[in-house]
């Protein structure tokens, strides 16, 4: 039976309302102002995702792309809490039936359950974003691999949820984007299970963690040049934070960090146990380069005329219109270990420490010997800075400060571990530093 709230929905008691403070779910709020027709519209911001430089091999196509832009929307269609109901589980199916109606429901055992409704919010936008490619989600992501290159079909064990999480957007001024664990399925809903990790709050409310979790690390200083990595944090359904668990589906979760906020800002990472995306808000974005001064700088180290130290051949960057294919004759190639920059060449193998490592002629050390590609996703980088160093060992060529920040900033990947990662590529990061200044030899004459 019902023990707390009206089961009507839009209809409930006053007395029986429970409503989260500042630290529950979301804050409600006043009513929030609709878009005008043909007005520009208000981006709020864009998620990259790392590991797809700029693209996805087979095209960015509708929802299913490397990076969204998210914009106000014509119409508000956010969700806020409203009243929450104590049920026994037969019940639960009839509370949940009203497709029109968000909530959220916490089994906490055969008998009991607590179902949170939830209601419009005109001050909000809601986004959601996961591994389905249900109506509802806005920004399909499927698992990026962590030894380069990015997985783009369904995985039957992708870890990825497929309503993994939804991030809520203020209509108004400064558009401050929140961001959530969860979202809502077809039928509204969210459901935690028994299994899953939940409990009330000090307040009465209820909060709980998804399967694999939703991690985030928003960067100490800004996604400037002076940035570095932050700690990485778990956010609950409700949008509060905690530290870690133990490992990624531990039923046990973090201490509360209450001086901490679920507020995205620019360069926080999202990660969803599969796949980690970057948050730009449209300030940080004017600060970052632009396609067309990358083009420029692709064409400025192409006309200073670099060449192979040994071989003697002028090198060059390939255009971005051929994608990332085999490399062509005038390609750079890099001995990751020192930096020293050649064409290529068949000699140097030394296959007794692997089939990729080889002896640069310069400087006689030992290691891999890749080609140099140019990062194309200009939303990954600190600053508009010369290519000048290079990530080991994929070879992704980006400024100094792009590669010093990412070279030290761990990347979740799998249940409990952190690895460096390209951004570019998504390939783990090796050596002393994960990255290398590049060595270029100019023309002779």
């Amino acid at each position: 039976m019902v023990l707390e709230g009206n089961p009507e929905v839009g209809s409930p008691r006053t007395s029986d309302l429970q409503r989260p403070g500042n630290k529950g779910s979301c804050v409600l709020s006043s009513v929030g102002e609709e878009a005008q027709p043909g007005e520009e519209p208000i981006k709020y911001g864009e998620l990259i995702v790392l590991g797809y430089n700029g693209c996805l091999a087979s095209g960015d196509k509708g929802r299913r792309r490397s990076r969204l832009a998210l914009s106000r929307r014509p119409h508000a269609n956010g969700v806020k809490p409203d009243v929450m109901h104590h049920i026994s589980t037969p019940l639960v199916s009839k509370a949940l039936s009203n497709r029109g109606q968000h909530s959220i429901s916490y089994t906490l055992s055969r008998s009991h359950s607590v179902i949170v409704e939830y209601t419009h919010d005109s001050n909000t936008d809601m986004f959601q974003i996961g591994r389905s490619t249900e109506n509802m989600i806005d920004f399909v992501v499927t698992d990026t691999s962590p030894g380069g290159g990015a997985g783009e079909g369904p995985s039957a064990q992708s870890t990825i949820s497929r309503y993994a999480c939804r991030i809520l957007c203020d209509r108004r001024q400064p558009y401050t984007a929140r961001i959530y664990a969860a979202g809502f399925d077809a039928s509204s809903n969210i459901f935690l299970g028994e299994r899953a990790a939940k409990w009330r709050t000090p307040d009465g409310l209820m909060d709980g963690l998804t399967t694999n979790g939703v991690l985030v690390m928003h960067p100490a200083g800004g996604f400037s040049e002076d940035s570095a990595p932050g700690v990485w944090r778990e956010i609950s359904v409700c949008g509060n934070v905690y530290t870690l668990r133990d490992s990624r589906s531990a039923q046990q979760r973090g201490k509360l960090v209450e001086k901490e906020s679920n507020v995205l800002q620019d360069g926080s990472l999202i990660d969803l146990c599969g796949a980690t995306l970057l948050w730009r808000t449209p300030a940080g974005l004017l600060r970052a380069p632009t396609l067309k001064q990358l083009e420029a700088q692709r064409q400025e180290a192409n006309a200073a005329r670099p060449q192979c130290p040994v071989g003697l051949s002028t090198l060059a960057f390939p255009s971005p219109a051929r994608g990332r294919t085999a490399p062509d004759k005038q390609q750079p190639w890099v001995y990751v270990r020192c930096g020293h920059v050649h064409g290529y060449h068949g000699w140097g193998c030394r296959r007794e420490r692997g089939p990729q490592e080889r002896e640069c002629p310069l400087c006689r050390l030992v290691g891999p010997y890749v080609p140099l590609w140019l990062g194309q996703e200009a939303g990954l980088c600190l600053d508009p800075g010369p290519p000048s160093h290079a990530f080991a060992p994929c070879g992704h060529v980006c400024s100094e400060k792009t590669a010093r920040y990412w070279a030290q900033t761990p990347l979740p990947h799998g249940t409990h571990a952190f690895h460096a990662a390209c951004p570019f590529c998504g390939a783990w990061l090796t050596g002393e530093h994960g990255c290398v200044r590049l060595i270029f030899q100019g023309p002779l004459d």
